[in-house]
């Protein structure tokens, strides 16, 4: 049994910031925004998604210093990368934000700071480097999980979305994550086709997880948004590299 799309009673995807909220809200904390190259700030108000990941840390005796990467994936292709250093300037001090459009400027301001890099005596033991510690797969948090698996199944417009059974089982989740996919391109990139991909991960009451794959899309003839939902990703990109196939 098909789940209907109902186009009048659409709901917006519950999903995190968008890239020009994170944007936004980067600059924003940042000392130093105005300082970024004024091309660069216009070149992001095309980014389609974003990405952040801590590049690396150090905490010490109440002085930390941590660097992150936040990059952006623009409507041509492109991507765009800018480097955050959070730090305090005294022990337990407030963290002051600071941010560069080049890894050098990164470089540079952080050894300003006078703090020592490589050190035994600075560094806390047990892998203090951040980045070599893999992240949790998902982090989930139980907001009426079962109903927003039947709300995104019911705007979900494309025939193959998953079928009954998979929303039966949806049906038992206990707690979801929704976060924002981000990769490579490929045709629909270069091809201009703007789109966001997001996971919806759900956590059923065995422990398993499910994880349904989300693109909303103005790739319609009259322009108006579109939701599909898939079971993989691969499904889910393979489709807009159709749509962007067609296109081209």
């Amino acid at each position: 049994m098909s789940v209907p799309y109902e186009t009048a009673a659409y709901e917006p995807a519950e999903s995190p910031e968008s890239p020009e909220e994170h944007l936004a809200r980067l600059l924003g904390r940042a000392l130093n925004s105005f300082e970024l190259p004024d091309e660069v700030i216009r070149r992001l108000d095309s980014a389609l998604a974003h990405d952040s990941s801590l590049h690396s840390a150090h905490h010490c005796a109440g002085l930390h210093r941590e660097t992150y990467r936040h990059t952006w994936l623009l409507a041509d292709g492109a991507a765009v990368t800018l480097w955050e250093l959070v730090h305090n300037t005294v022990p337990g001090g407030p963290a002051e934000h600071e941010v560069f459009a080049d890894e050098e400027e990164l470089q540079t301001a952080t050894g300003r700071l006078g703090l020592p890099q490589d050190t035994p005596d600075f560094e806390l033991p047990a892998l203090m480097r951040l980045w070599s510690v893999p992240a949790p797969r998902h982090v989930f948090a139980s907001q009426d999980s079962a109903d927003h698996a039947r709300r995104l199944l019911r705007r979900a417009e494309n025939p193959d979305r998953p079928d009954a059974e998979t929303a039966a089982l949806l049906a038992t989740a206990t707690a979801h994550e929704i976060t924002q996919a981000f990769g490579r391109p490929g045709r629909a990139g270069r091809a201009g086709l703007s789109y966001a991909l997001y996971e919806h991960a759900f956590l059923l009451p065995d422990g398993d997880e499910v994880s349904l794959w989300e693109v909303e899309h103005t790739a319609t003839p009259d322009g108006r948004h579109m939701c599909e939902v898939y079971m993989s990703e691969d499904a889910a990109r393979g489709a807009m590299e159709q749509r962007a196939a067609r296109r081209g």
